[in-house]
């Protein structure tokens, strides 16, 4: 029993050293390996380092430089790199944003970017040094890493041109931004056109650049950004019925600023519709709303090549009478010259000219008043008022007030003149074409000439005439002046012979046939007695009291009570009856020149 425990420790002592040599060669073994291994390694690192040409499988932005040159590299990569682009896309939609579209990708070359080709040698030199830079050990890893994969090189802020870097970003930043689109409208014959707003957007140069260069460095082409969202200015469809809305007018003259205004639709829509109905458009859609539309006739452009372009009438009065008249005359119509009115505007004489006063240069001269002769500031005015009512009828003018002379006078036609008098009658008329009408009221040699500048659309000439319906003859009332000498005679107040005229416009057409003959105006001129003062008889010079033979006494005008009027060295009777209507001329007049009394 002991013999046999003893062979079994001894066996199992054996056993143990069998197995301590055989642990042993294992360990032998694999140090034996890694010697090799590591002697290997070793010689690859040193292999590496004594590389002159780039390693294999090496690339440098995707381009193969494996077993190149610096020199060899360079070349390779100036004809490969600058040509390479980059992609740019965004990483928000249309919908999100409120843009027109997606933005679309946006391509740039690397050498837009500034990698030019003149840039490739200092390129390959530089990644040929960081390869020759690195660590002893690591040059092995590099050189095995190739083995199963390419090596991917990317590109640096030192391998570009920065100025041609900055340009090329900017270009790209423009060219992928869009500006934001303002709502707008556009008024067409029957609707109105509403464009919805639409978002823009834009990107920093300085993202942009940041995000490509990061792309370059790791060697990806494809680079996606966040724009920055521009808000479209809000759209009011209630601003847009007010800009619309309302009264159609033409284009017009501002006397003012001598500019021409340019013409006004009228248009009329329903805005709450209209609003639905661009709530439910896309960004920048362009949405049609039914209105009822007026568009104006006469645009600032048609108003520009006509304006002022036509003598529509013309009346030239000689002026007679004292200085102090023949200056009240020029002023008056100073007063006027110029004025522009515009289509349906109307002409207020008293109201262009204002009151006559002596502050404003008005002298006393001859007026009416009362039916008497007398001098007040101011007198001698109704002859410009009289010469623009005749021009005005022979320009086919529509009269919107007139009033006649109580007496009448010896400067114009029967019938064509209009009194006026501050806070009494007023002459108006209507410019009743469909454009700006300029007066312009000329004095030289004793003539006043006044005419009216427009636009002519049509060939028609007007003529005036009247008919005398009756005549009034004055009488000689003789008056006893004891203070003249016995047997003298002096006329005290000159007269007037009265008359009822009705005056006609007669309208011809362009070939001078005469279309239409309305009656204008009745002017019903008084007749004023000749008052002449008597010295007394012997008899009553030696004291005896005769009778005054009283004067006949002279009637207010129903037509102006109270005017004051101007007599315009009035004769004792009027000029010469034109027929009513009379045989149609070769060349209607559109000027009438009253030459002076004689008397």
């Amino acid at each position: 029993m002991a013999q046999l425990t003893n062979e079994v420790k001894q066996s199992k002592t054996e056993g143990t050293r069998v197995k301590k040599r055989g642990g042993s060669a294992l360990l032998l073994a694999l140090a034996l390996t890694a010697l090799i291994m590591g002697g290997a390694y070793s010689g690859l690192c040193a292999w590496a380092g004594s590389r002159t040409v780039f390693y294999p499988n090496e690339t440098i932005s995707g381009i193969s430089v494996g077993g190149l040159t610096v020199d060899q590299a360079a070349q390779t990569l100036a004809g490969a790199l600058p040509g390479q682009t980059v992609t740019v896309s965004s990483a928000q939609t249309a919908e999100e944003e409120g843009w027109i579209t997606d933005p679309q990708p946006e391509t740039v070359t690397l050498a837009q970017l500034g990698y030019t080709a003149d840039r490739c040698p200092g390129i390959a030199q530089r990644h040929f040094e960081e390869q020759q830079a690195a660590s002893f050990f690591s040059r092995g890893a590099r050189v095995l890493s190739l083995l199963t994969d390419s090596g991917e090189d990317g590109l640096s802020a030192q391998d570009r041109d920065e100025d041609l870097f900055r340009e090329g970003v900017a270009a790209l930043a423009e060219a992928m931004a869009v500006e934001s689109l303002e709502g707008s409208y556009e008024v067409t014959d029957s609707e109105i056109l509403l464009t919805k707003p639409a978002n823009g957007r834009s990107i920093g140069a300085a993202s942009l650049g940041a995000a490509l260069e990061q792309s370059l460095a790791s060697g990806k082409r494809e680079v996606q950004v966040e724009f920055i969202r521009q808000e479209a200015a809000p759209f009011s469809i209630e601003e847009v019925h007010e800009a619309v809305s309302g009264e159609m007018m033409n284009a017009r003259y501002d006397g003012a600023t001598g500019e021409i205004l340019p013409e006004r639709m009228g248009a009329s829509f329903d805005t709450a519709s209209a609003q639905r109905a661009l709530n439910a458009a896309a960004p920048g859609e362009t949405i049609s709303v039914p209105a009822d539309i007026q568009q104006p006739e006469i645009t600032a452009q048609d108003l520009k090549a006509v304006l002022f372009r036509d003598l529509l009438g013309e009346c030239t009065t000689h002026v007679g009478g004292t200085a102090a008249r023949v200056s009240n005359v020029k002023l008056a119509s100073a007063a006027f010259d110029g004025t522009v009115l515009n289509s349906g505007d109307v002409f207020s004489y008293n109201e262009t000219v204002g009151q006559r006063t002596v502050a404003k240069g008005y002298k006393a001269a001859p007026a009416y008043v009362q039916g008497e002769t007398v001098d007040e500031i101011g007198g001698g005015v109704c002859q410009p008022s009289s010469t623009l009512y005749y021009a005005c009828l022979l320009a086919n003018m529509e009269i919107t007030e007139r009033y006649a002379h109580r007496y009448i006078p010896a400067y114009i036609t029967r019938g064509m003149d209009a009194t006026v008098s501050w806070g009494g009658p007023d002459y108006k008329f209507t410019n009743n074409t469909k454009y700006p009408l300029k007066i312009v009221a000329k004095y030289e040699n004793a003539y006043l000439t006044v005419q009216l500048w427009g636009t002519k659309t049509d060939g028609l000439t007007v003529k005036m005439t009247y008919d005398t319906l009756s005549t009034t003859p004055f009488e000689e009332v003789e008056q006893l002046d004891p203070t003249l000498a016995p047997g003298a005679r002096q006329v005290k107040v000159t007269p007037y012979t009265g008359y009822k005229v009705k005056t006609y416009r007669n309208v011809f057409d362009g070939s001078g046939n005469l279309i239409s003959s309305e009656m204008e105006d009745i002017s019903d001129y008084k007749s004023r007695n000749r008052l002449v003062l008597v010295g007394p008889s012997k008899e009553e010079s030696a004291g005896e009291t005769a009778p005054v033979v009283p004067g006949t006494p002279v009637e207010e005008n129903p037509q102006v009570p109270g005017s004051t009027e101007d007599p315009g060295n009035v004769p004792a009777s009027g000029p010469a009856e034109l027929p009513a209507e009379p045989p149609v001329p070769e060349e209607p007049p559109v000027m009438v020149v009253i030459p002076p009394s004689e008397e």
